[in-house]
C-alpha cells in the first residue's frame, strides 16, 4: 500500500477537486457499510477517529439483530467504536462527482482493536507471516451471475424466473462480452479508476456468468480490493439496469460461483518468491509444501471462515468444479488445493475451496493462517490426488454450516490465530444464520408435502 499523509491527501483532493468524502468498512459478512461524513469532519477524524455505531457488527446481512453474540448488543447499548481513516486507500468515485473514497478500521474505545474486524483480524495473521520473515502475496478471482433485473423486480419474482443477462451456456465467449461491450467496458473502467486493477475477465459456462481475476498485491491490499470489486460489480450493473449475485450457489442446476484464492509467500523485501524450488518436483519449494500441508490440515477447523453462509454448502458437490474433500493436486481443478507450478515469479497454490460469497477479509485471513501453521510445524505434504471426486480416502469436508462452525468453535487453532473473542463472535453469529434457516419455510418444502403429505 502506498502510505498517505494528510497534506498528500488534500493535494490529491485539489487535484481530483474532492468536495464530499464516503467511508466504509466490512461487516461480519464482507458486506461494505458506510457513509458521507463532511470535509470538516473528515479532516478532523483523519488525525484522529470518528465514531461508528457498533451495531454493524451486530446484526445480520439483512440487518435483523443478533441475539447471542457478547461483544454488542442490547446489553451494551450499542455504543459507538473508533472509525479510524486509512489513508493509503484513498480512491476516487467515478460514479459519484467530485467524491473520494477510503476504508476504515474500528477500535474500542480503549484505542485496542475491535477483535471482530474482518479486516484487523486479516492485519493480525499478516503480522505473524511479518514476524517470521514472510511477505504474504494474494490474488483473489470471482464468478457472478447478472440479470435483466433490478432489486425490486427480482423480489416480486421471489428470485424466481428471472431473466438472465444472455441465455445459455458459453464459456470464454467474445460473443457475449462484445455484444454487452458498453457494460463490461463500463466495469472494467470503474475499476481502473479505483485502483482495483484486473488481469482477466470472460464470461463463464452458464447463462449470464463472469469470471474475473483481480490482480496480486500484498495480503491486505488484495482483501481490500476483493471486497471493493464486488460492490463495484453491484453498483455499475444497477446502474445499467442490471442485478449481479455472488451467492454461492443461487440455482442447482448450474454451476456455482467460486472465490479462488491465489497465494504466495514473498522474502521481507518482497522481491523473492520463496515459494518456486529450483530443480524441485513441481518447481514447489520446501516452504511451499509445508505451507499446502498446513492448509489440508486445517482446512476442516477453519471452512466456516471460508464458507460461511448456508448456500456456501450446497456448492460443494461433486462434478461442478467445486471441491468436496481435503485434497490437493499439480494443476488440479478437481482438488482443494491446486498448485500452480508457474516458474520463480508466479508458482503459488490456489485455494479453491472458497466460494464467491465468502468475506474476502476472513477468507484470506484462513488460508493464509492455515499455511502458516504448517510452515511453524513443519507439516508434511501428503501424496498429491488425481480425480479429487474419486478420492473416497480423503477426509470429507463439513457437509453444511452447522458443523463446519461446530469445529471452528472447538478449534484452539482457530483462538490461536484469530482471537479468542473473534472466534467466540464469529461462531455465535454462524450459529444464529444455522436458526434462522432451520425455521424457514422453503419452496422445496411447499411442492414437495403441501399437497402429497
Amino acid at each position: 500500500m502506498n502510505l498517505m499523509t494528510l497534506p498528500q491527501i488534500k493535494a490529491a483532493f485539489k487535484k481530483h477537486k474532492i468536495e464530499k468524502v464516503k467511508l466504509g468498512g466490512a461487516d461480519i459478512d464482507g458486506i461494505l457499510r458506510g457513509k458521507y461524513i463532511s470535509m470538516e469532519k473528515f479532516l478532523s477524524a483523519a488525525e484522529s477517529s470518528f465514531g461508528f455505531c457498533d451495531v454493524t457488527f451486530g446484526w445480520d446481512s439483512s440487518d435483523v439483530l443478533y441475539d447471542n453474540v457478547r461483544l454488542t448488543g442490547w446489553h451494551t447499548g450499542y455504543p459507538d467504536l473508533q472509525a479510524r481513516i486509512d489513508l493509503s486507500t484513498f480512491r476516487v468515485i467515478p460514479w459519484e462527482a467530485n467524491t473520494s473514497f477510503f476504508l476504515v478500521d474500528f477500535y474500542l474505545p480503549d484505542g485496542q482493536p475491535f477483535p471482530a474486524s474482518p479486516r484487523y483480524v486479516l492485519r493480525r495473521v499478516i503480522e505473524r507471516a511479518e514476524k517470521m520473515g514472510y511477505s504474504p502475496r494474494v490474488a483473489v478471482e470471482y464468478e457472478y451471475f447478472f440479470f435483466r433485473e433490478d432489486p425490486q423486480s427480482a423480489r416480486d419474482k421471489h428470485y424466481r424466473q428471472m431473466i438472465p443477462l444472455s441465455p445459455g451456456m458459453f464459456g470464454y465467449s467474445v460473443l457475449r462480452a462484445s455484444v454487452h461491450s458498453d457494460f463490461v467496458h463500463d466495469i472494467l473502467n470503474t475499476c481502473q479508476t479505483m485502483d482495483v486493477e484486473l488481469e482477466g475477465f470472460h464470461t463463464e459456462t452458464g447463462p449470464g456468468v463472469y469470471e474475473t481475476a483481480i490482480k496480486y498485491d500484498n495480503a491486505l491490499a488484495a482483501a481490500d480490493k476483493a471486497a471493493l470489486f464486488k460492490t463495484i460489480v453491484k453498483v455499475v450493473a444497477q446502474r445499467h439496469g442490471y442485478l449481479a449475485t455472488f451467492m454461492a450457489k443461487w440455482n442447482e442446476n448450474l454451476p456455482g460461483c467460486s472465490g479462488h484464492i491465489h497465494q504466495s509467500l514473498l522474502d521481507r523485501r518482497g522481491n523473492k518468491n520463496l515459494f518456486y524450488g529450483v530443480g524441485q518436483k513441481g518447481s514447489m519449494s520446501g516452504l511451499m509444501q509445508n505451507f499446502m500441508a498446513g492448509q489440508l490440515e486445517l482446512m476442516r477447523e477453519f471452512m466456516v471462515m471460508i464458507c460461511p453462509t448456508i448456500n456456501s454448502f450446497k456448492r460443494i458437490v461433486p462434478g461442478t468444479w467445486a471441491p468436496t474433500n481435503v485434497t490437493w493436486g499439480m494443476d488440479n481443478r478437481t482438488t482443494s488445493l491446486r498448485a500452480i507450478p508457474a516458474g520463480p515469479k508466479g508458482t503459488r497454490v490456489e485455494y479453491r475451496l472458497a466460494g464467491a460469497d465468502g468475506n474476502p477479509y476472513l477468507a484470506v485471513a484462513a488460508s493464509l493462517a492455515s499455511g502458516l501453521y504448517g510452515v511453524e510445524k513443519k507439516c508434511k505434504l501428503p501424496p498429491p490426488t488425481a480425480n479429487a471426486y474419486e478420492a473416497h480416502e480423503a477426509p470429507a469436508l463439513p457437509p453444511n454450516l452447522a458443523e463446519a462452525t461446530a469445529l471452528f468453535r472447538s478449534s484452539q487453532r482457530a483462538r490461536d490465530y484469530f482471537g479468542e473473542e473473534f472466534v467466540e463472535h464469529f461462531a455465535a453469529t454462524r450459529e444464529w444464520e444455522v436458526r434462522q434457516f432451520r425455521k424457514a419455510v422453503t419452496d422445496w418444502e411447499l411442492e414437495r408435502y403441501f399437497e402429497i403429505i
